[in-house]
């Protein structure tokens, strides 16, 4: 009996003792900002990072949509932002959010690349407490000059293949 009492400690009482670590460490997320400024939908050499651009964290239930978590962060000088959510968020669906830019000549969101899904869960198989949110861009208002020589380097021809 006491064999048995010792095996379901070994099993029941030590996993749990052993995650009950992971639980009570934020998650560490971050990202990275930028200004897209040959107005090509992704990041180029001539890409700048911003300061001073506002990010949001939005968590929504899967079920209902409502907004169950939200934080904010703002980027550095050289485009990284970053926060910590104490919380696991299994149940939601959250995502990097742009908000705004401080530079009025780079203010518009890039549709398509102004959020980014964030994995916010210990129950996936991911160990590391750190989460990375894929870099969002703000479009600037006038494309630099030497754009068309930039994206000449991105352009795909079929002499490519």
């Amino acid at each position: 009996m006491a064999r048995i009492l010792v095996v379901l400690l070994a099993v029941c009482v030590v996993p749990a003792i052993v995650s009950a670590r992971f639980v009570s460490e934020p998650f560490h997320l971050q990202g990275r900002v930028y200004c897209d400024t040959c107005r090509c939908g992704y990041e180029t050499d001539a890409t700048e990072y911003m300061s001073g651009a506002t990010v949001r964290i939005e968590c929504r239930g899967k079920d209902s949509d409502k907004i169950t978590f939200t934080t904010e962060a703002v980027t550095g000088k050289d485009g990284r932002w970053s926060v910590d959510v104490a919380s696991d968020r299994g149940d939601d669906t959250c995502d990097a959010v742009l908000v705004k830019s401080e530079n009025p000549e780079c203010a518009t969101p890039n549709a398509g690349r102004d959020r980014a899904r964030v994995i916010l869960t210990r129950n996936n198989g991911m160990t590391s407490n750190i989460r990375y949110a894929n870099n969002m861009g703000f479009l600037k208002r006038t494309p630099l000059a030497n754009c068309p020589q930039i994206l000449l380097k991105y352009q795909e021809t079929e002499e490519d293949f």
